[in-house]
């Protein structure tokens, strides 16, 4: 990497792409950083910068990276694609990991099951400067963008003429809501609103706790 792009980076702070940690804490809290820049837009996880900017450094570039090796590898299910750029700063040493938007979406934490369970999985996507649970609906988004799942030649039926009719009113939708509004099952609403993402007529987006809401497209 370029020393004029990181120190770019590190001047203008956390965002989608960039994370800061002042030290490696733990495989797990690693491994969702980690977990959701591959399943968003990929990005860069700087070990040794805290959250204001400050370089501490790291202890030793190799202890650090084995460390991150075994996360990507043993903690990300599936593992997700990353290279390691070591730097240095004022005679710190800091460590990047440059990880790359996964083609295998969703990853996940190591939970020792054969296949992703939408109830126990722990998912995570990046919002604004944040990695944050991904929703059973975001879950399923990403699935379908694994698959290459996009709907042609959709026919609109009365349930997205239900939730058009609600967007043109409110700003954002949940699935809770529609299924108030429209008077039909949590089920068919999360079902209805998923076909709408992947006909990209609607847009999903992520709350800090989880929580999906939707907006038009565009």
């Amino acid at each position: 990497m370029k020393r004029k792009t990181v120190f770019e980076m590190i001047e203008k702070g956390e965002s989608l792409t960039v994370e800061f940690k002042q030290r490696f804490s733990s495989h797990e809290k690693i491994a969702k950083e980690l977990i959701a820049f591959a399943n968003t837009r990929g990005g860069f996880l700087f070990i040794g910068i805290d959250d204001d900017k400050s370089v501490y450094g790291i202890d030793g570039e190799k202890a650090d990276a084995g460390l991150v090796i075994e996360t990507a590898e043993k903690y990300c299910v599936p593992p997700v694609k990353y290279e390691l750029h070591d730097f240095e700063i004022d005679k710190k040493e800091i460590l990047i990991v440059e990880v790359f938007e996964s083609d295998v979406k969703p990853h996940r934490m190591q939970d020792y099951l054969a296949e992703l369970d939408l109830n126990t999985a722990a998912v995570y996507v990046r919002v604004n400067d944040k990695s944050v649970p991904a929703g059973k609906e975001m879950i399923k988004i990403l699935q379908a963008q694994t698959r290459g799942a996009g709907l042609t030649n959709y026919v609109i039926s009365k349930d997205e003429k239900i939730v058009f009719d609600y967007l043109d009113k409110n700003e954002t939708i949940t699935v809770q809501e529609l299924s108030k509004y429209g008077n039909i099952s949590y089920r068919r609403a999360s079902r209805t609103l998923i076909k709408l993402v992947r006909a990209n007529l609607v847009l999903i987006h992520q709350k800090e706790n989880g929580e999906s809401f939707f907006t038009y497209a565009g």
